[in-house]
């Protein structure tokens, strides 16, 4: 079993999605769904979550959509998973070290002194965990993703959304009824 669900996984994709929007770009959530092949309704869940968890900011309206809270440098991967899936422990410590049969029932003080030896183990390691994850941005994870796929991907990433964009642009130049004059 995995510690992080599924959702962290589809949450951070979305978020790098967001990461490469110009300054007062919005994306929809429908498009981020339809380009990652899952439901829009997971999605949008994804989205309130981390809206919740203030690394998004949402506006309604055929020209609105999601965008980050804060530039993509300054949200880490860490915020963006306590967001969708609030703060599990790695390990839950049952003590079982008292339940050995040569205690007869009854443990010696010594064997509950101190964190157990397995469990402050653990604890190491998800701290060691936590501090990587907070330490890497979704810009620099971003800059991961790009260095692995080819530049026509990336180009034809940015045309699908660019196009999609533009198709929900409701009326003449982008503006909608509220914005002409009559």
């Amino acid at each position: 079993m995995s510690h992080y669900g599924t959702s962290v996984e589809y949450g951070i994709h979305c978020l790098l999605h967001l990461s490469g929007n110009r300054e007062g770009e919005w994306t929809s959530a429908k498009e981020v769904a339809e380009f990652q092949g899952i439901s829009p309704a997971y999605t949008a869940s994804l989205f309130t979550k981390l809206q919740k968890g203030g690394i998004v900011r949402s506006a309604e309206g055929g020209r609105g959509g999601y965008r980050l809270a804060r530039p993509a440098d300054e949200i880490s991967v860490l915020d963006a998973i306590d967001a969708i899936e609030p703060r599990k422990r790695l390990f839950e410590c049952r003590e079982i070290r008292r339940d050995c049969v040569l205690h007869g029932g009854d443990p010696p003080e010594w064997v509950g002194e101190g964190v157990c030896a397995v469990h402050g183990t653990i604890l190491a390691a998800e701290r060691a965990m936590r501090e990587q994850l907070g330490q890497t941005t979704l810009d620099s994870l971003a800059d991961q993703v790009s260095a692995k796929a080819p530049e026509r991907f990336a180009q034809a990433t940015r045309e699908w959304f660019e196009q999609r964009k533009e198709e929900r642009r409701p009326g003449p130049h982008g503006a909608d009824a509220s914005d002409r004059l009559s």
